[in-house]
């Protein structure tokens, strides 16, 4: 399925639409290049789900952590810089991947092994007029 977000004012929509198509999974990993829209796509999504209370990127901290009163316990990772998978087990990543809450992943390439076989890939691509196509393999 792909969804196509022209401007910044298609995003809420779209990720009330893909919450409602997809959200019966629980892992998400986003693929895309820096500045493609990873961490703006996953916030609407946070902001969809009724949380209010935004952390922004977890760049530094590698996660955030967010209880949603209509879906539980929802982690927002981005682990770009994680030298290995090894660093990934230190955090606890698999605790948290297996504990049945969702999970956004930015950079997932990085631990790639680590995820369930069931994870949703979303792959957001910047277009020459600065659209974007969002596009999920299941």
């Amino acid at each position: 399925m792909t969804f196509q977000i022209q401007n910044l004012e298609d995003i809420p929509a779209t990720a009330q639409l893909f919450l409602e198509e997809f959200l019966h999974n629980k892992v998400f990993a986003f693929d895309g290049e820096m500045g493609a829209g990873k961490t703006t796509f996953i916030s609407a999504l946070l902001s969809a789900m009724g949380i209010q209370e935004l952390e922004g990127s977890p760049t530094y901290s590698l996660v955030n952590t967010y209880d949603s009163a209509m879906y539980g316990k929802v982690y927002h990772f981005d682990v770009f810089r994680l030298k290995d998978e090894r660093e990934a087990f230190d955090i606890g990543i698999e605790e948290m991947l297996y504990n049945g809450g969702i999970c956004f992943i930015e950079w997932p390439e990085k631990i790639a092994n680590l995820l369930p076989d069931n994870t949703i890939w979303v792959y957001i691509r910047k277009l020459d007029d600065n659209s974007r196509t969002l596009t999920v393999e299941q």
